[in-house]
């Protein structure tokens, strides 16, 4: 049997560049701790919270203007106790109609 194919020292230069760069690449594919693969998710993760974000933003938009009808009409304030709440004014009769099936 040939020992010399078992010997690293004796293959040649571009044989050993050619495994030398298969295990960097490799390596920086997917085994490092920043690889490309990590990186890629990370890039889809980020790109998954900026649209959260802008969404949160108009939601926040909206509530915002919610706050502002409601501090500034009374009348959008009565509404809602009254029917969210059931509140009534001093005096009043309220008569709650259930409907039937």
């Amino acid at each position: 049997m040939n020992l010399q194919i078992l010997n690293p020292l004796r293959w040649r230069k571009s044989f050993l560049a050619l495994i030398l760069g298969g295990f960097v690449f490799v390596w920086f594919m997917f085994i490092d701790t920043y690889s490309i693969w990590t990186r890629i998710e990370l890039m889809q993760r980020k790109e998954e919270l900026k649209a959260k974000k802008e969404r949160l933003k108009q939601e926040t938009a909206q509530l915002k203007q919610k706050i502002e009808n409601l501090e500034n009409d009374p009348f959008l304030l009565e509404r809602i106790a009254r029917e969210e709440y059931g509140m009534k004014r001093e005096g009043e009769t309220v008569y709650k109609i259930k409907e039937v099936d």
